[in-house]
């Protein structure tokens, strides 16, 4: 009687098991069914949300192409997928919306990781690290060296409304004024015209403006924050973050990444197809 009942337990409990086993296969069939990736690899089509303004990352050249270091980097992409490129281009502050509700497949604008926009997206591994830096007036040369020395009543602060620039301007400059613009160009062009002191914003956009500006303005090189840039995916798609993340891995190891950020942050042939602002 023992015996027959502990076979019967050991039968009933593999049966369980084996039930078990097919519903979790078939809670990752349907989560795969529905991942972003898969839909991409069905339509044939990568679609990339981003914002034409933030140089080096993406921005139009002389001929109204939209290019940049995300932009290769999402042509690689999507030459591994082996599917087309869609690059959508999106006001930034609308690009998180624009990214939940389906208007592309993932968000590659120089996005900095914060524990906010955390609460909205998923982001992959960082895939740079950058830090905010100053531009000045050029009246401020050689008298202004350190950032928090702009930290008075009697400066005036340009920064890009919505951006972590934004953010550490008001963070680091308490005692300034603080002036936010919609675009790059239009806060930029306040500092060369003298209305402001000063531009807060990342360093490889302050530093490639400083090169094509260098009797305008000056800078001030060195970062006062640390922020981590990642790409964007809607919550719930752990295939395609999973994705994302070995595609990192294995472009970093290969060398195309080298290649790639030598090419838009370290070399400047490319300034020569921008045109100014």
């Amino acid at each position: 009687m023992k015996f027959w009942f502990a076979k019967s337990l050991a039968a009933l409990c593999a049966l369980i098991g084996l039930c078990a086993a097919g519903h979790a296969w078939s809670a990752d069939q349907a989560l795969w069914e529905k991942s972003t990736l898969n839909q991409i690899l069905k339509r044939g089509e990568l679609r990339v949300g981003l914002e034409a303004g933030y140089v080096p990352f993406e921005m139009r050249d002389r001929k109204g192409n939209i290019i940049g270091f995300d932009v290769d980097l999402a042509r690689l992409m999507a030459r591994y997928m082996g599917v087309k490129l869609t690059l959508v281009n999106t006001q930034w502050d609308g690009i998180i919306p624009a990214l939940l509700t389906d208007k592309f497949d993932l968000l590659m604008s120089g996005m900095t990781v914060t524990p906010e926009r955390n609460l909205q997206v998923n982001f992959a591994d960082p895939y740079v690290v950058i830090g905010q830096t100053v531009i000045i007036r050029k009246g401020l040369i050689g008298k202004i060296t350190k950032y928090d020395q702009l930290d008075d009543a009697q400066y005036t602060i340009a920064t890009k409304l919505g951006t972590t620039g934004d953010i550490a301007g008001r963070k680091y400059f308490t005692k300034a004024k603080i002036k936010a613009f919609e675009t790059e160009a239009e806060a930029t062009l306040e500092v060369r015209n003298g209305r402001a002191d000063a531009f807060v914003y990342d360093l490889p956009y302050n530093a490639v403006f400083y090169a094509r500006y260098p009797n305008d303005v000056g800078i001030l090189r060195e970062t006062f924050t640390q922020e981590p840039i990642g790409w964007a995916v809607r919550k719930g798609d752990p295939d395609f973050l999973n994705w994302l993340n070995n595609f990192l891995r294995v472009i970093k190891a290969d060398g195309s990444y080298d290649a790639l950020y030598q090419k838009w942050f370290e070399g400047t042939a490319w300034l020569q197809n921008v045109g100014g602002g």
